[in-house]
């Protein structure tokens, strides 16, 4: 059980419900979940379950349906700038060179020019871009326009970081690259982690807690504390015997909801 002094996001009995074109969509249901400070979560479950759509609510991108979404122990109404989001799409500004594209948080909060050239000459040198910062997103790889995204949202300095699926696209070395440089440096400034993914690998890999959603409208079925240190070596996790075990048991609870799902 989580104190009420060490939650960052709490879900109190929330559910929403999409209206369009006379018809209504039921996201979500009755979900209930509080994140501690400094706590990496993974959710994971069958498409169109609703796991964006509690990224969207701890965001303030939209509004509950029903039930009370806090952060900091207050309700959200309206855009939460305290998070930072990266989605599926690095969405990268195509005319802004990587380092002015890293700026733009910066640029928001109005951080004085010299102070935003030091911030985004640490910035590239932590995440593997340093001698890019003057290359457009045209110019360089995927992986590297991923890195930059995720420059960017450091860059934000938030203290709550969403992230949608951002390595999904990539393929498995480059992956597990980005996940070692990325829970390294989340681990070193003390970020919150909200980490949507359908990789169920993915999910015990990183996380201190995963999450797990049944079928839409999509509620809570399941948490797994994965207790495998905050020093785990992702690159060795494969012969891990509590890796394995923890990775087989979301694989037997999801493969019910799954068949549901295709039902």
């Amino acid at each position: 059980m989580i104190a009420a002094a060490d939650a960052i996001a709490e879900f109190r009995g929330v559910g929403k419900v999409f209206e369009a074109g006379g018809y209504t969509l039921p996201a979500i249901c009755d979900i209930d979940l509080v994140i501690a400070t400094g706590e990496f979560i993974t959710l994971v479950g069958p498409s169109g379950c609703g796991k964006s759509t509690l990224l969207n609510l701890i965001a303030g991108l939209i509004a509950p349906s029903s039930g009370t979404v806090r952060y900091r122990g207050n309700p959200v109404s309206g855009l939460n700038r305290l998070v930072g989001y990266m989605t599926q799409q690095d969405h990268l500004l195509p005319w802004r060179t990587i380092g002015d594209n890293i700026a733009i948080p910066m640029e928001i909060r109005r951080i004085d020019r010299a102070e935003r050239r030091e911030r985004i000459r640490e910035l590239t040198e932590l995440v593997g871009l340093e001698g890019f910062e003057r290359h457009y997103p045209s110019q360089v790889s995927g992986g590297m326009r991923k890195r930059a995204a995720f420059a960017r949202l450091l860059a934000s300095d938030a203290e709550m970081l969403l992230m949608d699926e951002p390595f999904g696209a990539l393929d498995a070395q480059l992956r597990l690259q980005l996940q070692i440089q990325m829970t390294k440096l989340c681990r070193r400034f003390g970020k919150t982690m909200l980490f949507v993914t359908h990789d169920l690998d993915e999910a015990i890999a990183l996380g201190d807690r995963c999450v797990v959603f049944g079928p839409r409208p999509g509620t809570i079925i399941r948490e797994i504390a994965v207790n495998l240190g905050h020093d785990r070596d992702l690159s060795r996790l494969r012969f891990d015997t509590r890796y394995i075990e923890l990775t087989h048991a979301l694989w037997r609870i999801m493969a019910p909801a799954a068949m549901e799902d295709s039902q």
